[in-house]
């Protein structure tokens, strides 16, 4: 089908929440939902868009397909599990829930509570799923602490309980059972302490202490979860940190002041989907995955969600205390997952931070070869220059270079720059080597049109890019452009730029230092009588500076030059 006629079968569709399915020749290759389909679904053929990605999944749509729902709310849950079912090409990618263990109760024959990655409903009461096996291990231990009549393993070994008794406490515990595994702390305890009052009152002290032992342990877990007011309850918390490729959604389920769940979802983008896009779809996402009830949601900025759910973007406060929590979690998690992806596979991580900088730096290509250059001098004494290269976000020492300023009066450091930017690039070219595709100069706008002039005289502004980075307020220059380039300070691209600056920088000060004390050195050994060449270099290499022969004792002169010689030299380095 062409595009025209796309165009006019989207504007025949209803302006009716729904999903749409867009085809290719053979399959999905995207789903969406919208509250209106005809004008969702004809914006894609109406406007021009800035994705690449958008603009050929826009190209690939060879039918249109739709399904009608009655409310919003309803095109989110039918959106999430069609994705997950087909997995298109253009949608981001969500991975299901069937690994993960469930707390299963069962009451028949004997009553027992178990942790299960199989559910079979027919067998009893599913809870969960929990995010791993030992929140389930832990909750069950917790329950069988409580209630020792579920401990079949000890009741098998005294022989306490009958079936016949497991049975009636169990049919007389089990809504406060139900409450732990929900995370309902505070139900339980409430159940616990009438019941207790009540035995206390009847005089049945030995039960009452049960109940109160039963107590200790709910308050000393309650004790150690609890991280916020207690007061709080009942509210699901989000947050997320994303970058080029991928998004990280941290979900904490919050059940009286404690955190009873915490799950993070890793979601790869695929169309350069926005971040409210994305926490929109996480968040109807992992409430379906962990059944949550809750009517509250907490979000760092403001979701288009269902009406039947209460919004909350909180500033300051106890809930503005949790955002801050997942956020932590969900940038700790992807670190974790970055360091894995570097030492696993470092051409991929390198690759990555490639992409992320091309984008940041507004590049026509990835950087993979970035070179950088500094000038170092002392009151124009001595001028070096140092030329550090990265290969794929990584130093490759074996290709530094140093550079000593020819033919420059006094500190000039645009000059200076201009030179050794021409000398690198005019050496590269004649020995046939792989040109850097980013020059980054250490200074501003003098230093980078200093370096621009040298790219144009060998004619390669189309093969280099060249950047300068001004240190005072960490400001990228670009050629042509008036205004500087900020960059995100937390941005992997900054962080790489600032590693090369400083790595260009220390390269530079070591050789000038280099430089420096070697000429120290020469020009005061020159200065002493009845000393040749042979023993100039022997005391060169001995105590590589002036300052450092100065120091030396003389009996040590005399067993290195001999007696007169070493006499002699010690007064006149004295005098």
């Amino acid at each position: 089908m062409e595009q025209s006629e796309l165009h006019i079968q989207s504007k025949s569709l209803p302006e009716l929440p729904g999903v749409y399915q867009f085809y290719d020749d053979e399959k999905i290759i995207y789903i969406g939902k919208a509250k209106n389909l005809k004008k969702r679904v004809t914006s894609y053929f109406t406007k021009n868009h800035d994705s690449k990605k958008t603009r050929l999944l826009v190209r690939s749509i060879k039918k249109i397909d739709k399904i009608i729902v009655d409310t919003e709310m309803d095109a989110l849950l039918l959106e999430n599990n069609l994705i997950k079912k087909y997995q298109p090409k253009y949608n981001i990618l969500l991975k299901d829930d069937k690994s993960y263990p469930w707390i299963c109760i069962v009451k028949d024959p004997i009553p027992d509570i178990f942790y299960t990655r199989k559910v079979e409903k027919r067998r009893g009461e599913y809870y969960g799923p929990f995010t791993n096996v030992y929140s389930a291990r832990f909750l069950i231990k917790l329950i069988k602490d409580i209630y020792p009549f579920l401990n079949h393993e000890l009741n098998h070994m005294i022989k306490k309980e009958t079936e016949g008794s497991i049975k009636a406490k169990f049919s007389e515990n089990i809504k406060s059972i139900r409450h732990l595994i929900k995370g309902h702390f505070k139900k339980s305890i409430d159940e616990l302490k009438d019941r207790m009052d009540v035995l206390s009152k009847q005089l049945q002290y030995e039960e009452a202490q049960e109940i109160k032992d039963k107590l200790d342990i709910l308050y000393n877990y309650q004790a150690k979860s609890t991280i916020v007011n207690s007061k709080i309850s009942d509210i699901d918390v989000f947050a997320l940190v994303s970058d080029q490729t991928h998004a990280y959604i941290n979900y904490l389920q919050i059940s009286y002041g404690a955190v009873i769940r915490s799950f993070t979802l890793e979601i790869k983008k695929r169309l350069e989907e926005t971040d409210e896009e994305i926490l929109r779809l996480a968040v109807i996402e992992l409430k379906q995955r962990f059944h949550s009830q809750s009517k509250e949601v907490v979000v760092p900025f403001k979701v288009n969600l269902p009406a039947t759910l209460k919004i909350t973007v909180p500033k300051t406060g106890d809930k503005r205390k949790l955002i801050e929590l997942s956020k932590r979690n969900a940038k700790f998690y992807r670190i974790d997952k970055l360091k894995q992806i570097k030492i696993v596979d470092p051409e991929a991580h390198g690759n990555r931070i490639m992409e992320q900088a091309k984008k940041d730096l507004q590049l026509k290509e990835k950087p993979a070869q970035i070179e950088c250059f500094d000038n170092s001098n002392l009151m124009g004494t001595n001028p070096v220059a140092s030329c550090v290269v990265f290969i794929n976000g990584r130093p490759s020492k074996k290709d530094y270079r140093h550079f000593k300023i020819k033919n420059i009066e006094g500190p000039d450091d645009f000059a200076s720059m201009e030179q050794v930017i021409f000398r690198r690039l005019s050496r590269l070219l004649k020995e046939s080597k792989p040109l850097p595709n980013l020059i980054i100069v250490d200074g501003g706008k003098g230093q980078l049109s200093a370096g621009l002039k040298s790219i144009k005289k060998l004619n390669l502004e189309k093969e280099v890019a060249i950047i300068g980075i001004a240190k005072r307020l960490e400001e990228i220059f670009k050629p042509n452009d008036k205004l500087p380039l900020y960059i995100d300070k937390k941005s992997e691209t900054l962080k790489l730029i600032q590693q090369l600056r400083n790595e260009a920088h220390r390269f530079a000060i070591n050789f000038h230092r280099d430089i420096r004390s070697k000429d120290a050195l020469k020009s005061g050994v020159d200065d002493l009588v009845g000393i040749g060449p042979i023993l100039k270099d022997k005391l060169l290499k001995k105590y590589k500076s002036f300052i450092r022969l100065k120091e030396v004792e003389e009996d040590e002169l005399i067993k290195f030059l001999g007696k007169n010689r070493g006499r002699s030299v010690f007064n006149q380095l004295r005098n």
